[in-house]
């Protein structure tokens, strides 16, 4: 027995007043999705707790099975090792986005326009050369996907206990980074990264790149904002817990990162972007190909959430319907005998808030020995409806693991 967890980022919502009190989901034509629910058992899940917004990292380790409440330390730790870059024991971190400020360093546009990745890497090839007064700490900066991008403290004495320069919306200006506790090593690290701030905003508002996107009319990329201070988590591995070999079909390097300290492969798919202009096919023939090698397969989608945090409920729907055909093709293509398939969202995105919500979000499982409910939609408030009821998110992995054999008994 084998598993696929397909994961749609951000794709559960709140009811849209004009979609007539109803969700992108409920409203998008799914055919694929609505199978998954008719023929499988349904249910909603709270990916951390009811009423508690989660991140995508504390969701993505919530859905593989951990307790992100005892074990989340930060996200720039699995940002940057998603994206590639290596993490030791004692580095710090974090999350960053190029973002567009004024002159008084108030912020116009966290992601600078959704820079392109194109400029993004010519402008982080200068930053890198960027020299710190201490020595005995080095950094690594690197742009992943558009405006998004990871910087890497390698040194002695640092700490995660630091606050954030992202202050998280616009008009307001950018938060000076403090140190959250007495330790020399915040001080420390704040120091080095409001040094890195400064230094990095002198490079991009001289460089070519922001030239060009003022005489286009673009928003310039010229600040650096950091958030997300974190280390790598001391997690046992699935392989370890379970005795499963996985993979993670993914663009989002946070979810790689997530998925590489959990013991899962990577598996890279070309055209596979992160953002709404993603291959959908491409990533759905990888799955059925991957599964093929491996137990368990996690197929993560970003592209909803993008559209969702702007606001654009219209090509949400577009987007799930894309999504929708995906998963026909991963249906049509596996033995449906001996597959599990599982299909949820890492959180509820508003397109009125335009931010992750704590509403909980759908879940439906369908395979060969699945309990079948009376649930014939996949969506918020038909799931509500379905025999899982309510879950956690570190529910679900146990449940999948106990479907293909994997579960050990507890007790004699």
């Amino acid at each position: 027995m084998k598993a696929i967890l397909i994961i749609a980022d951000g794709m559960a919502d709140r009811p849209i007043k004009e979609l007539n009190w109803k969700t992108p989901l409920e409203i998008a034509n799914k055919p694929s999705l609505n199978m998954i629910a008719k023929t499988g058992v349904c249910g909603i899940m709270d990916l951390i707790s009811p009423g508690i917004p989660p991140g995508s990292d504390a969701a993505t380790l919530a859905l593989l099975g951990y307790d992100a409440l005892k074990v989340y330390s930060g996200r720039g730790a699995l940002e940057a090792i998603g994206s590639g870059l290596e993490v030791f024991a004692g580095d710090v971190a974090f999350r960053c986005n190029f973002a567009t400020v004024n002159e008084k360093r108030i912020v116009l546009d966290r992601r600078a326009g959704r820079i392109s990745n194109e400029d993004a890497a010519q402008l982080t090839r200068s930053l890198e050369k960027v020299k710190l007064k201490q020595s005995h700490v080095k950094f690594t900066f690197k742009n992943t996907i558009q405006h998004r991008a990871v910087l890497v403290l390698h040194g002695s004495k640092l700490s995660t206990a630091v606050s954030d320069s992202d202050p998280g919306k616009t008009g307001v200006k950018v938060s000076e980074i403090k140190p959250l506790d007495k330790s020399p090593e915040a001080k420390q690290t704040a120091n080095i990264v409001n040094e890195l701030m400064n230094k990095f905003r002198k490079v991009l508002e001289a460089h070519p790149i922001n030239k060009k996107r003022i005489e286009s009319k673009m928003p310039t990329a010229n600040f650096i904002l950091c958030r997300g201070a974190g280390k790598v988590p001391n997690i046992k591995p699935l392989p370890q817990v379970y005795g499963v070999k996985g993979t993670c079909i993914g663009a989002a390097a946070l979810v790689k990162g997530v998925c590489k300290v959990a013991g899962l492969d990577l598996t890279c798919v070309k055209g596979a972007t992160g953002t709404p202009q993603t291959d959908f096919m491409a990533k759905a023939k990888a799955t059925v190909q991957a599964l093929e090698a491996n137990d368990f397969v996690i197929l993560h989608v970003k592209a909803m959430d993008v559209v969702s945090h702007d606001g654009d409920y219209k090509q949400k729907i577009e987007l799930i319907e894309k999504f929708d055909k995906m998963i026909s093709h991963i249906l049509d293509d596996v033995d449906l005998d001996v597959t599990y398939i599982a299909v949820t969202a890492d959180h509820t995105t508003s397109c009125i808030t335009r931010d992750h919500e704590g509403d909980p979000v759908p879940v439906a499982i369908t395979g060969p020995q699945v309990r079948r409910d009376d649930v014939m939609k996949f969506d918020e408030r038909a799931c509500s409806k379905g025999g899982l009821n309510r879950i956690r998110g570190m529910d679900i992995m146990p449940i999948l693991m106990n479907f293909i054999g994997k579960s050990k008994k507890f007790g004699a």
